[in-house]
């Protein structure tokens, strides 16, 4: 039974590492390579940006319509976005994504955002979640130069537009990763720990549940377990090191994270606190508003209008989730993000002006103005918590132990 359940685990992960193929002979480092995109786009401004931010968008089945809106909500020409969408969904649902992103003037001009061609099938609570979020790591590595990595569901929504967001990461230094971790797994600790189990899409093109095998594990001695927030915002250096890592522990972990019930919530936080290197970098915060269930707080309530006030008091870039047009999402694009009159981006310096839709709206791009930055009280608010999470007396308090 042993020899079997050992047989199953090695198959397994050898699919799972077959998710993302990065060549092992590299003839220069992976932030010396030019990014082939990046010569689409020439801007007519001699200006840059100070700092840049890849994002992944992850959506499923019936997903579409909240992606199109919150790719518009947090789109800008300075930043990077790849859109998983899940294998599993719709071809009709794959066709509406690519046609928007083929049709849209602006994404065409600048050439910054992708969808992934061969997208995965992707389990609830499997690790074919975490296969995704490293398999698009990987490519937007080799495709573009930027300073963090940001993960979101279609169901996520910004709280300040990305002039505010660049603004307020711009005097920060790129090391930092914002992930949420903690060592006291709690209920965790035989919730997740010690049961294994297989998910099905590694080596199945029908969707299916994960399916649990009957012997349990005894906890790791060899690393030190951590658990934390799914969402994070990861340093390149640290991107990098996931992908192809110069000692074995990320390897390592990806074996384990294997069979490990919901693996996005304990791989990233194991591998950078058990990390000699990188563990110090860590701010223990994802930056996200989530309105938990009663505890366990596995899964996030829904927001509305009567978490608006909290949202934005919370001074929070990010929040989630949201159903579908919530009417909460309306009164954001209004108050925060000024999507007013029929407006396809939130504001920002790279489009502001006087237009046939009014002054301050943002529907397309100004040339001229690429590289201008015009932050609002978005990037005062988020200041104001970096400030807190960054002091003397928090940071090195809630780092790794």
């Amino acid at each position: 039974m042993s020899l079997k359940l050992l047989t199953i685990s090695f198959l397994l992960t050898s699919t799972l590492l077959s998710f993302f193929f990065i060549q092992t002979k590299l003839t220069k480092p992976i932030a010396a390579i030019t990014p082939p995109i990046n010569s689409l786009y020439s801007p007519k401004s001699n200006l840059s940006y100070p700092v840049s931010f890849a994002y992944l968008i992850s959506a499923s089945d019936g997903d579409a319509r909240r992606l199109k809106r919150l790719l518009s909500a947090i789109y800008h020409p300075g930043n990077h976005y790849l859109i998983h969408m899940d294998q599993g969904a719709s071809a009709s649902h794959h066709r509406e994504i690519a046609e928007f992103l083929t049709q849209n003037p602006v994404f065409r001009r600048v050439g910054n955002v992708w969808m992934v061609g061969k997208p995965n099938l992707v389990t609830y609570r499997g690790p074919t979640m975490l296969a995704t979020t490293l398999h698009s790591m990987a490519i937007l590595l080799r495709t573009c130069k930027w300073d963090w990595f940001i993960n979101l569901s279609a169901s996520d929504y910004p709280l300040l537009t990305q002039d505010d967001l660049i603004d307020a990461f711009s005097d920060l230094p790129r090391d930092l990763n914002f992930i949420q971790h903690s060592s006291r797994l709690g209920w965790k600790l035989n919730k997740r720990g010690k049961p294994i189990m297989i998910d099905p899409a590694l080596y199945s093109m029908n969707k299916s549940e994960i399916w649990w095998v009957i012997k349990q594990r005894t906890l790791p001695t060899a690393f030190k377990l951590y658990t934390g927030s799914a969402w994070t915002i990861l340093s390149r250096s640290f991107a990098e090191y996931c992908i192809v890592g110069w000692d074995n522990l990320p390897r390592t972990l990806l074996l384990y994270y294997t069979n490990f019930v919901s693996s996005p919530e304990g791989y990233f936080q194991t591998l950078i606190c058990n990390s000699d290197h990188y563990r110090n970098t860590t701010v223990n915060h994802d930056l996200h508003y989530i309105a938990w269930d009663t505890p366990p707080r596995q899964h996030p309530r829904y927001l509305g209008l009567p978490h608006y006030k909290k949202m934005l008091t919370s001074n929070r870039p990010f929040a989630r989730k949201f159903k579908d047009n919530d009417r909460v999402l309306d009164k954001i694009d209004r108050d925060i993000l000024n999507r007013r009159h029929r407006a396809l981006f939130s504001y920002g310096g790279w489009c502001s002006g006087n237009n046939m839709f009014g002054t301050g709206s943002c529907s397309g791009l100004e040339e001229e103005n690429y590289g201008v930055l015009k932050p609002g009280q978005g990037s005062r608010r988020l200041k104001t918590l970096l400030n807190r999470i960054l002091s003397v007396r928090y940071f090195k308090k809630m780092q790794c132990r």
